[in-house]
């Protein structure tokens, strides 16, 4: 039985990786998706890959005007939803001493900001008893160098699913967030070999994490297999978080 059957889901940020990944599974349970990119090329890739039951939405989470567009465009096509998973995300190292306006900035705006303003502006197409994910980091919960602006800006999303379950428990929404470890995506790929290598030395199960292990715990918590899950994080990290 599929277990999103004659679902409605928005993934933002969904053209490759992660958020590809659980688009293809959400349809393959048999949820009509609306994916977002920032680039029409990629996302025109991601939506013939996908192949049916998708629309793909050119948006910025960070731009509230295009968030308006898209979910316009789902009011419009589909009226209601029930899985909105808040995937975008932008990661840029620095250490403190060389940490930039610029570099604060983009961060908070995508990771904080486009998410808490991507689920507000959700809010009246979501069902009553519909289930919101955001894609936090592993490195929220723990000390990485160079990676303090971009670990901040993703522990925000654990302290907004806890405030925004009180804020909708009339509504009976679920709110949760994965914590992705080191995962092979392209911007893993885009690393090099000694990179990806020290990342993969912190992980106990000795490597990388592979996108749909993401798309299957998105399912989990999109799904009613997770009825009474709300307010909380999973890591998805291979046990990274508890290495020494």
């Amino acid at each position: 039985m599929q277990k999103l059957k004659d679902k409605v889901a928005v993934i933002t940020g969904a053209t490759s990786g992660m958020g590809l990944a659980t688009a293809r599974l959400f349809v393959e349970e048999g949820a009509y998706v609306f994916i977002t990119g920032r680039r029409q090329a990629e996302l025109d890739e991601a939506v013939k890959t996908i192949g049916s039951n998708v629309t793909g939405v050119l948006a910025d989470s960070a731009n509230l005007s295009d968030l308006d567009r898209l979910f316009e465009t789902v009011k419009n096509k589909k009226g209601q939803i029930d899985v909105l998973y808040a995937s975008a995300g932008a990661v840029d190292g620095a250490p403190i001493g060389q940490i930039s306006e610029e570099h604060f900035d983009k961060q908070f705006d995508v990771n904080a900001k486009g998410t808490l303003f991507t689920v507000q502006k959700a809010l009246p197409l979501l069902k009553d008893h519909s289930s919101i994910i955001m894609t936090g980091t592993v490195a929220a919960h723990m000390g990485l160098p160079y990676l303090s602006v971009y670990a901040a800006s993703k522990a925000t999303l654990d302290a907004f699913a806890k405030g925004w379950v009180t804020d909708l428990k009339g509504r009976g929404i679920r709110v949760n967030v994965i914590h992705p470890g080191p995962i092979d995506t392209p911007l893993f790929q885009s690393m090099s070999d000694e990179q990806k290598a020290g990342y993969i030395k912190g992980v106990p199960l000795g490597r990388a994490g592979r996108p749909d292990e993401i798309a299957k715990t998105a399912l989990f918590l999109a799904s009613d297999d997770s009825s009474f899950i709300t307010g909380t994080s999973i890591s998805v990290d291979g046990g990274s978080t508890v290495q020494v």
